[in-house]
Order: structure tokens, then sequence, then C-alpha cells
């Protein structure tokens, strides 16, 4: 059964809870019930030798959790007889019975429940007499891992979540990322690590997600690791704010096998969960535009009191948008050069590469990422590719081990173009990255060059074929009366190309008679006085020298002027679209004449049709 069966499948609880709950109510349900039906498959097999394991262990007065976790082959037991099918064999007791059978899970799949407040939805399906028909239909649906493994299981709460956002306005990107998505991000992130994925090489790695979600950019990361290398070992670290996306991503790295106390609730602004931990590799998706209000008075109390040595120290982005403060976050989780490095993927909007001028919080963090050499690529993805939005989207991927190829270099990869339409659209997704557009851009991070894409087209300008070509490569023939287009599809500056300092230029305030104002006092006396409505300002790229720019633009414009260096400010932006324009010329206006003549001719026609 795939996962949108599967899901539909689930899905038609809903119908058993329409009338005595809302919509927007249906996930409170049909979420805890698909993660206890998933435990309850994963332990069934042991459950026998758990439970005889318990009563030898209770008669020797010995602790028995180390011995039962091993029992049940699991980091997480349950010691009641009962499971969900036994339930059903006394309906009279069924809201007691399953209170119970909760209750003997031991304590990190308990909390799973506590954080669903599914002993409240117990209550109100018991009251509604709907509790044995709903636990009667998970009983029969079969979640075991040798049916649905972990990544059709991801993809199944996934499928929920979005559905239930979707019904009550809610935002489903807030709780998980495509999986094309992630997996174009871990590629990149271990695309140079091979002692990490060289089979048989038993490395130890850690993982980090500070908006974990569901738990799907660890679960893929994890899976990737092992396919490659199944020696290697990935332990996974995550935090989450939502608690019902929390709950599923628990519950996945209890099956899993992963240590459930380093997946953490709660806000990673406001209270890091990893206070003090570094990692070798990070992931993260924040929400995109969301104000960071609530958390102002504690991360401006961070960035005052701590300064660089907190995570906020570059700067604060203006609170309407707060994913800048997760990418700082993430630079303060990374491990030290001289311990081996890190290098982690973020997904962030366009805002970041461009908002804010010179001594403006943004404009501070990207020029702290860039004169620290950071910043390894920023890669932009086709539009309409998240659940939510179908805004422009950006991966970045930072690092502090760059090779010597790279150090001091950014490169940037447009990959907006590297897309298929979807057969059914998801929310605002329409698109996908299909596994060939991942390798692509893979090899282009890989490669590190500059490369363009040449497309074919024939007389009529339709595509014949696409290729990528790095620079200096041949391009394919045109056929007769065609041609081939080429665009920049990968693109490779200096990190000081992106900076600039923003100079103020004055002009003298004249009076009635058009003469200069001088100063009268202190330091300006005798100089002329600047006019504040004449004032403007330059941005004048880094790589320039101010003086020369001065004269060659501006003095020719206004002889009089003058820069007030005072009030000059080093500036960095990153014009990602800027960089990959090509300019198309328009065409001529003797072949628009001719196609209206033509439209013209076939419209008279038309008419002279319908007269007859």
């Amino acid at each position: 059964m795939n996962h949108q069966a599967l899901s539909s499948f689930i899905w038609s609880v809903a119908d058993l809870l329409r009338g005595d709950y809302k919509q927007s109510e249906y996930g409170k349900v049909i979420l805890p019930f698909t993660v206890l039906r998933r435990l309850d498959c994963v332990l069934e097999t042991t459950k026998p030798a758990v439970l005889a394991e318990l009563d030898a262990k209770s008669q020797q007065g010995l602790n028995p959790d180390p011995f039962l976790t091993r029992k049940a082959g699991q980091s997480f037991y349950n010691t009641s007889p009962l499971d969900l099918v036994k339930l059903l064999g006394d309906q009279d007791h069924i809201r007691q019975n399953l209170y119970a059978y909760i209750q003997a899970f031991s304590p990190a799949a308990r909390d799973i429940f506590e954080r669903f407040d599914f002993y409240t939805q117990i209550e109100r399906l018991a009251k509604a007499g709907l509790l044995y028909l709903v636990a009667e239909k998970f009983a029969h649906i079969d979640l075991h891992p040798a049916t649905v493994d972990n990544a059709q299981m991801g993809l199944v709460f996934e499928e929920l979540i979005r559905k239930f956002a979707e019904i009550s306005n809610e935002t489903a990107g807030e709780h998980f990322t495509p999986r094309e998505v992630i997996r174009l991000m871990v590629n990149l992130l271990f695309i140079e690590d091979d002692d990490v994925l060289s089979p048989g090489n038993a490395v130890v790695r850690t993982l980090y997600d500070p908006t974990a979600g569901t738990g799907g950019m660890l679960s893929v990361a994890g899976e990737y690791l092992l396919e490659h290398n199944p020696a290697a070992r990935l332990t996974l670290f995550g935090q989450e704010l939502n608690d019902e996306s929390y709950a599923i991503c628990k519950a996945d790295m209890l099956i899993k096998g992963q240590d459930v106390a380093n997946i953490v609730a709660g806000n990673t602004l406001s209270d890091d969960g990893h206070g003090g931990c570094k990692f070798d590799y990070m992931l993260s998706n924040p929400p995109f535009g969301v104000e960071w209000k609530k958390v102002e008075k504690e991360v401006r109390k961070e960035a005052a009191d701590k300064g660089f040595d907190g995570r906020f120290g570059p700067g604060l982005p203006r609170v309407s948008d707060g994913s800048m403060l997760f990418l700082l976050h993430l630079i303060s989780k990374m491990r030290p050069a001289v311990d081996g490095g890190s290098r982690f993927g973020i997904v962030l909007n366009g805002s970041p590469l461009f908002t804010g001028g010179a001594g403006s919080g943004e404009s501070e963090i990207r020029r702290y990422v860039l004169e620290n050499d950071l910043v390894e690529a920023i890669i932009g993805l086709p539009t309409d590719m998240f659940y939510n939005t179908g805004i422009s989207t950006y991966v970045w991927i930072l690092s502090n081990k760059k090779t010597e190829d790279r150090k001091g270099w950014v490169q940037l990869i447009d990959a907006s173009s590297f897309w298929q339409k979807m057969r059914k659209s998801l929310g605002s997704k329409r698109k996908e990255m299909s596994d060939e557009h991942i390798a692509t851009v893979t090899r282009l991070f890989g490669d590190f060059a500059e490369a363009e894409l040449a497309t074919v087209l024939d007389t009529d300008g339709k595509e014949l074929e696409q290729a990528v070509l790095l620079c200096g490569e041949q391009a394919p023939a045109a056929p007769e009366g065609g041609k081939v287009k080429r665009v920049p599809i990968s693109r490779v500056f200096r990190n000081e190309e992106f900076g600039y300092t923003t100079i103020t230029v004055e002009r003298p305030l004249r009076d009635e008679a058009g003469n200069v104002v001088l100063g009268q006092k202190g330091k300006q006396k005798g100089k002329p006085q600047p006019d504040s409505a004449l004032r403007d300002t330059e941005n004048v790229p880094l790589s320039e020298d101010i003086q020369a720019y001065f004269e060659r633009e501006v003095q020719p414009h206004a002889p009089d002027a003058w820069i007030d260096h005072d009030k000059s400010k080093v500036g960095y932006e990153i014009p990602f679209n800027r960089h990959f324009y090509v300019f198309e010329p328009p065409r001529s206006l003797h072949d628009i004449d001719e196609e209206l003549k033509a439209v013209s001719a076939n419209i008279m026609a038309m008419l002279g049709e319908l007269a007859e």
C-alpha cells in the first residue's frame, strides 16, 4: 500500500468523526491513533518475550527497564498484556483499558501521547460513543515496518498533516519540507566527505535540525548515509516547537533506535535545547517571513549580554522575519574547524539575500558570513516547490571546512528551470525536482565551475534538446534556421564582490542669492554647510577606490559635491537574479507589424465566413 492510499484509508476515519468534531479537529484524533498503531505493530512480535522478562525480573527484585528494551529490540517497550486488537474484546471497558495500555509504555513513548493531549481525546470520543469505532478502524490496518517502512510512514504523516493544515488554514510548510528538496540538501551536505560515505568505514557523525518538524530532514539524511555506508553511524538531534510535530518526530526516532533525549520540545530561538553542543552536519527549513516578536525580549537580551559569545553577535534582522536568526543559530552550532568543522544547509526565501541597506541587521549578518568565508553555495530553487507558498526559495550551504579551491569564493547555482510538473498539485506545490535534476545540481556543486544551460531551438522557437555545459564546452549544433540559447546556471564570485560602501554625497546649502552658506562656529566655521534636501547616497563596490568612483560618477554631474566620510557604511547584498539575467532584445517593429497583419487577415477571413 503506497503512502497516499494509506493516508486516504486513515483519512476515512474522518467519516466517523464528522458531526462530533470540527474538520479542523480531526488531526487531534487521527495523528495520535496512527502513532499508537505504529508503535503497537512494532512491538507486536516481541510482546510475549517482554511480558515474560518483566515477570522474571520483577520476581528477582531487579529494575526491568534495560532488560525490557533488549527483549523488545527497540529503545521503548510496553508492559501491558493488551494491544489495540485485544482492546476490542472488551467494548464496555475500552476507555479504561486504553488508558492502562498507554500508561504501560516506557516513559519516552508515553510522553508522545501526552504531547498529543491524547487523554482529552479519549474522554471526548468515549462521551460521543466513538472510541470503540475509531479504535476498531485503526486495529485493522497493518503499520508494521515490514509492511510500511520508515520512509513511507514519514510520507503518511506529512500527507495527513498537510490535509489537516489545509482544512484549518494553517501553514503546512511550518511542519515539513518536500522530500526532493531534502534529498538535494543531503546530497550537497555529504558530497565532499569521502570518509563518511566510504563503505565499511565505521565513522560516527552528528546531524542536527533546529526546526525538526516531523523529522523528515533527519530521516532522509540518516537513510542516505546508511544507503552509502551501512557501517556509518549518524546520531540525530533536533528541536521542534509544535507539539504534534514533535510527538511524530519523537515516535519516528524511537522506532529508528535513536536516543529520543536528543529530540527536544520548545522554541529554539528563546530556549536552545542543545546549549553548548556542536554538530558535524545541520539541516533546517525555518518558517518563511514569520515574525519573532514573541521571543524578541529573550533574543535581544542574549544579543546584548553575550554579543559574539552568544548566537546573535553579528546582528539582528527586522522583527517581521526571523529566518536569519536560525542562520545565526546554526553558525553558533558549527564544530570548530580544528575539530573537523561543520557543513550545513538551510532553506530561506529571497529576503535574506538583499533585504536591508548597509549597517542594517540583515546586511551585517551577510557581512559576517561572507567576510568569515562561510558561504559555499546558494542554490535558487524553482517556484511552487513548497506546500504553503509559491515564492522563490534558496538553499544556502555554509561550511567552515572549505576545500582550498573554494576558499574566498561563493558559488551561485540557478536551478529554477530544473523541475517537472506534478501529476496532482498538493496545496501550493505544483512542481517537483526529478532524480535527474537533483543529480545535475549536485554535479554542478561538485564541479565548482561556471556553467551554462544550452537549449537548442528550431525555426519556430520550439525546444529540441537541452544540455548543461561547463564553461568552454561546445554547445550542441542547431538545425538550419534554428538557434542555440545559452543562459548561465552556475557562477562563481569572490566574497568581496558582494560588498559595497554606501557613501553620503553632500551638496552645499545656498541662500536666496545663490551663495554658499558657510558655517559660523566651531569645526564648521568657514566650511560649506550641507543642504539636506540635496543629500544623496551612492553604493561603491568594495573592489573600487571610493575617490576614483566619486570623481568619475558624481563630480561630472555635481561639481560642488563632496563625500561625508563619517557617514560611510560597509554593506553586503547578494543580487542573485541579477547575476543570471540574460538580456533578450525585443523583436523588430517589422516582425511585429507582419504578425499583426497576418492576425488581422485571419480575423477578416473568419468574419467573411460568418457573413456567408
